[in-house]
């Protein structure tokens, strides 16, 4: 099973959960290219977006055709065709959704944008309302879950429904 969907919406957090509920092992690609790479911010500005795209693909190359596992996906890795392509072979593929205010109350809460470096520089709140208008077709060619005022037990609840559906 892998999740998708903009940052702040829940991913690691209800991957970790539903992994933990299935017996399956988890995978945070972020977290994996961190570890191999340095942290993503570092990965931005010294090598580009460009480089941190192409170690993103290659994680997903690396994890398509693992079984039992859980996988939470940086925020555009399967907007990337080739990417979903190769991780649709794990499992379906749920996008976790929310609002632009909850996204902001997330990753922002303090108006500032942290370690995400497509916020940075920004107004946190236009930039997050831009990269969901952007992103918003190409979420929607995924299953989705609105985490707007659910705790994670309860999306965990919701992904978990979806995916029986569709079975």
């Amino acid at each position: 099973m892998i999740l998708t969907g903009f940052m702040g919406t829940g991913k690691t957090t209800v991957g970790r959960l539903l992994a933990e509920r299935l017996g399956y092992g988890f995978a945070d690609t972020d977290a994996l290219i961190a570890a191999r790479h340095g942290p993503i911010p570092e990965i931005f500005s010294t090598h580009g977006e460009d480089e941190f795209r192409r170690l993103e693909a290659e994680v997903a190359a690396e994890l398509a055709d693992r079984t039992g596992l859980v996988i939470a996906t940086g925020g555009r890795m399967l907007l990337d065709p080739g990417n979903a392509d190769v991780l649709r072979r794990s499992g379906q593929i749920v996008c976790l959704t929310a609002t632009v205010d909850t996204v902001v109350s997330r990753v922002a809460p303090h108006g500032t944008a942290g370690n995400r470096p497509l916020l940075e520089g920004h107004d946190v709140r236009e930039r997050v309302a831009e990269l969901l208008a952007e992103r918003g077709a190409g979420y929607g060619a995924f299953a989705q879950v609105a985490t707007d005022g659910l705790s994670p037990s309860e999306v965990c609840d919701a992904v978990l429904d979806v995916v029986l559906t569709a079975q």
